[in-house]
């Protein structure tokens, strides 16, 4: 089986940066890997898969490296143009790292879908490739024994040689800093790739819209899996307000498919939007440092998942 122990970095080792990327189906926990290892949210997340629709790159800074995270959406078998496009960001990513990151949860065993990856993995020969056992605290340790010698197999079966076997869990904070430690020694020798500070090169009109779709995600999942856009019309300080007392106007539209949909978003009475703006708004404040004024519409892009014009429109 790979090996899983710590490197101790030397003081006098060169500085490494580079990019890894955590790959692995819808939900198998990449977002809340990618926070917990930044230390911060730049990446939503939702127990709904398929919620990653760009690219986010989060920086991990260290005093002897800088590991600069890529989290892709997930790899699935595409029932959409919107799909097909997902995948074809992950593919392209894959292609551009120094490290790949197989997230595979410790909960659910080894299925098709982690085989048509795995697969796909097997055929890019040059990148290391680490596999992650992720979510280790909703499992006993039988369990995740289980799942570490069937991962392992995987690899035999498949010709892929892990450059480590690392079990994780985002939530718990286990063995987070432990992965940190490993993906770094597989990075090239390199000055740092970002000022020192900088979390996620995101901008900030995305990450502002992504939380306001996470938030919206969160009431109506089943009805509405992956209905929801937001689009950032703009956002702008609001004229007149004194200095100590700063106030941003944020302007969205929640984008669903249909019209019989509005209703399910807005809620009686408006309630549902009225909660998708508070929820939203905290995190939004959080991200920015500043007090924001968020005004959201809801408006319908007829089956914009199908459409090339709307999906372009939307940002993918």
């Amino acid at each position: 089986m790979a090996r899983m122990s710590a490197r101790i970095p030397s003081s006098e080792a060169p500085h490494r940066a580079g990019f890894a990327c955590f790959v692995g189906r819808p939900n198998a926990g990449k977002s809340t890997l990618t926070n917990a290892l930044v230390g911060t949210k730049v990446a939503i997340t939702s127990n709904r898969p398929q919620t990653t629709r760009h690219t986010v790159r989060g920086i991990v800074h260290r005093p002897e490296a800088q590991l600069v995270l890529v989290d892709t959406p997930g790899l699935h078998k595409p029932r959409t143009l919107l799909g097909e496009r997902l995948n074809d960001v992950v593919r392209a990513t894959w292609a551009e790292v120094d490290v790949i990151g197989f997230c595979l949860p410790a909960d659910q065993k080894l299925g098709p879908g982690d085989r048509y990856i795995a697969t796909e993995l097997a055929g890019i020969k040059k990148t290391p490739k680490v596999a992650i056992v992720t979510k280790t605290d909703l499992v006993d340790s039988q369990q995740l024994a289980e799942q570490l010698i069937a991962i392992d197999q995987l690899g035999r079966d498949l010709g892929i040689e892990w450059a480590e076997i690392v079990p994780v869990s985002a939530v718990a904070d286990t063995q987070v800093h432990l992965l940190a430690d490993l993906l770094v020694p597989l990075l090239p020798e390199s000055p740092p790739l970002y000022p020192e500070g900088d979390l996620t090169d995101e901008p900030e009109q995305v990450m502002v819209a992504e939380l306001i779709r996470e938030a919206a995600l969160e009431g109506v999942r089943d009805e509405l899996p992956h209905s929801i856009a937001v689009v950032v019309e703009e956002m702008i300080p609001r004229a007149d307000r004194p200095k100590d007392k700063p106030l941003l106007d944020v302007h969205a539209n929640v984008y669903i498919e249909r019209p019989s949909q509005k209703g399910i978003i807005i809620g009686p009475k408006g309630a549902r939007l009225k909660e998708v703006g508070m929820k939203s708004r905290k995190h939004i404040e959080a991200l920015l440092g500043t007090p924001v004024y968020l005004d959201l519409h809801v408006k319908v892009a007829k089956d914009w998942q199908r459409d090339p014009k709307q999906l372009r429109k939307l940002g993918f």
